[in-house]
């Protein structure tokens, strides 16, 4: 007796289609999983037979063979645990074949309910592609799945229900959720800008850093207000489009990260990693190589605090994400390409003791140490970096005064308007969505300044020993200062802004 369902897993961030054999056969009762099947695929027999026996149904006293194809892709996780259950089912004749063709997935416990799994909307996208008649899920996943507007969902709660949908004569009532009422639903944020008092310029470069997208390092001594001014970043970025929302979706979806009830990712991430992560977890990879920080940062903003506290050799694998927007993880099982395109804030104190250049506190480090403390972070990273700002103490004056600042309302107004004049301009380029993104063919194209600009950009590079990829970004910021002042060309003020932005790679 011989029985195929599909079902369907994950490689990199895009789903596949597996399909689950079931072979029966008279001999001495064994329970066998083939097609490169991990640990925690080849223990879904003990779940298997305790859910099948629990649920009501017979487990065969056969030998049992579970084919999971294509054979030479690795298999991992317990999302195949439903579909075995419903081929050996299916091969003992205690289902009837039906016409439908539907996916299963789902973890099976002991009694046979059905446990939220990985990775479903990558996977339902996929099963949309191929033109699925319905995919059956546990009931956990449901709003995951239900992202997906052309695919019907079936959830399930445990075997007896999934056994249920199968069966049916007719194809059952289908799982559907407001899509555009949950991507429209306003964030709340509880900090603002408002609550910054002082620090002016320090804020505008934080403007200038959102609108378009540019890396951004703050300088300061402690109690300046650079974590504080960090965390209200995220209130004036612009809204995510929804093809950004799906693509963030799909990452956090395959490292678990997905709320049951609010499935779709509809504000852009804000991920802040502890300065003692390794490179892997940053990066991503493992064994099987797993989204990282980084990729979990994608359209969104990946903040760095203590940036010299940060091991050396984890900040240097930022390099190629931040100049190319993509992960590739290499290992012996497989090769995989995550998308990676966030915002870089890091923030750091301007010495050990964070004393160095206080207006009233004095420095105890030797010039040697404070040498040595910022050069842990490496010249090619620091030139990866647009803007570095240094955060001066607030004065007791602008503590106390009364006066209230732009708040994160306006400011993102300001911004959001810069980026429309980006989506406008950029909307025959591909994959270019706000300054930060172009590259030197589109410099070219969009930045073209005047001879006074280029007079005073090339004295800035001859005295302060600016490289060329400093020289790029300059004209990139000055470009998004532009926009913020509803400019179409770039004037040479732009072009004095940008400049003074870059203080930590100036040659001594």
């Amino acid at each position: 007796m011989l029985s195929q369902v599909l079902s369907a897993s994950v490689y990199g961030i895009n789903g596949y289609i597996v399909t689950v054999e079931v072979d029966i056969s008279s001999g001495f009762p064994t329970f066998n999983i083939v097609g490169l099947p991990d640990t925690s695929v080849k223990e879904s027999r003990d779940r298997v037979i305790s859910a099948i026996k629990n649920s009501g149904f017979d487990f065969p006293t056969k030998k049992v063979t579970v084919n999971l194809a294509p054979a030479g892709v690795k298999k991992e996780g317990a999302i195949y645990d439903l579909p075995i259950a419903i081929g050996i089912l299916f091969a003992t004749e205690q289902i009837k074949t039906v016409a439908q063709k539907y996916a299963l997935l789902g973890e099976l416990s002991l009694d046979g309910s059905i446990r939220r799994v990985n990775g479903v909307l990558p996977i339902a996208i996929k099963l949309k592609e191929e033109k699925f008649d319905g995919l059956i899920l546990p009931e956990m996943n449901k709003n995951e799945a239900a992202i997906v507007n052309e695919l019907n969902v079936y959830p399930a709660s445990e075997l007896k229900k999934a056994v249920e949908i199968i069966s049916a004569e007719t194809q059952p009532q289908s799982y559907k959720i407001d899509l555009l009422k949950l991507f429209s639903s306003a964030s709340h944020y509880e900090v603002d800008f408002k609550d910054v008092k002082g620090q002016a310029f320090v804020k505008r470069a934080v403007e200038i850093a959102c609108a378009g997208g540019h890396n951004i390092l703050l300088i300061g001594s402690p109690g300046s207000g650079k974590t504080m001014l960090t965390k209200r970043i995220p209130t004036v970025l612009p809204p995510m489009s929804f093809e950004e929302a799906i693509e963030t979706t799909k990452i956090h979806s395959i490292a678990g990260l997905t709320s049951t009830h609010s499935s779709l990712i509809a504000t852009r991430p804000f991920r802040s990693p502890h300065h003692t992560i390794s490179d892997v977890a940053l990066i991503g990879g493992g064994s099987y190589p797993k989204p990282g920080e980084v990729s979990l940062s994608h359209n969104g903003v990946l903040f760095l605090d203590e940036l010299p506290e940060f091991h050396r050799n984890v900040l240097e694998v930022l390099r190629q994400p931040l100049e190319d927007g993509v992960v590739t993880v290499s290992r012996a099982q497989a090769s995989l390409t995550y998308p990676a395109r966030f915002m870089l804030v890091a923030a750091m104190n301007p010495c050990p003791c964070g004393y160095y250049g206080h207006p009233t506190k004095e420095c105890t480090c030797t010039p040697f140490v404070i040498q040595k403390y910022i050069s842990k972070i490496s010249g090619p990273l620091l030139d990866r970096i647009d803007l570095h700002i240094d955060v001066p103490s607030v004065r007791f004056e602008e503590l106390s005064e009364s006066s209230v600042s732009d708040s994160s309302a306006d400011i993102r107004k300001r911004i959001i308007k810069a980026r429309e004049l980006q989506k406008e301009r950029f909307k025959n380029e591909k994959n270019i969505y706000c300054n930060a993104h172009m590259e030197s063919k589109h410099i070219k194209t969009y930045c073209t300044i005047g001879d006074e600009s280029k007079k005073l950009l090339k004295h800035a590079m001859d005295k302060l020993g600016f490289s060329a990829r400093a020289h790029d970004r300059i004209l990139k910021v000055a470009r998004t200062i532009a926009d913020l002042s509803s400019s179409e060309n770039i004037q040479t003020p732009h072009i004095a802004e940008a400049i003074q932005y870059r203080s930590l790679d100036r040659s001594m």
